[in-house]
């Protein structure tokens, strides 16, 4: 469903934030009552309109609006904590949420990247923590796992060979695809063991041990 220019809410207009310009300066007008990147309140917002927004977040992580590539990070970062996710009848649908409105995008996998992991230590005990490329900071527990799972990348005129790919729930049901680095970076943290044609990876994270198993080639 796509708005027109202004829409009327209350007797007020709403402004149309369907591309980067008007939309970052929405955020920033708005984000005094927040400190540094913390992510709004979602859940409670309950925009009354959704309209369109010509940006897509690709397979590998990049964000594309209208036909050419995002290069400020600093404007992904941004949008990235206004990120949500709603299932539709089976279908997933993402949206750039504000309080005014929900701006639905397309994304060609999943919202996020994983792209750093490192070892931290709280009171004696060893958690694995991952950082996302805009931003956010999860560890591995419970709440947060690593599953492995399929993708068929697609193109212009065929589908490409089925990849299986690590991902990892961040918040409110996004999920992030850790990147080949970090992930091969994951397996030298951890511990690799080959058994019934299947390659097990083992991690410790929390005081809890967490296990991967990979078809072996």
């Amino acid at each position: 469903m796509t708005a027109n220019n202004d829409a009327e809410d209350s007797g007020k207009r709403t402004p149309i934030l369907n591309n980067l310009d008007s939309l970052s300066q929405y955020l920033k007008s708005s984000a005094s009552t927040r400190q540094g990147r913390s992510i709004p309140p979602l859940e409670k917002w309950q925009p009354e309109q959704t309209i369109d927004m010509d940006l897509v977040i690709k397979a590998n992580g990049e964000w594309w609006h209208e036909g050419g590539v995002v290069t400020r990070q600093s404007l992904v970062s941004l949008f990235a904590t206004i990120l949500w996710k709603e299932e539709n009848n089976g279908a997933t649908e993402y949206f750039l949420k504000t309080p005014v409105q929900k701006l639905r995008i397309q994304v060609e996998d999943v919202p996020l990247l994983i792209n750093d992991v490192g070892i931290v230590t709280e009171e004696g005990v060893s958690w694995l923590e991952f950082t996302t490329m805009t931003g956010d900071v999860v560890r591995l527990d419970n709440e947060h796992p690593i599953e492995l799972r399929s993708y068929k990348p697609t193109t212009k005129d065929s589908v490409a060979e089925e990849q299986v790919r690590p991902y990892m729930l961040v918040r409110n049901g996004l999920t992030a695809l850790i990147g080949r680095n970090t992930f091969y970076h994951l397996t030298e943290i951890g511990q690799l063991k080959e058994q019934n044609d299947e390659i097990i990876l083992t991690l410790e994270s929390g005081g809890q041990s967490y296990q991967l198993f990979m078809p072996a080639d």
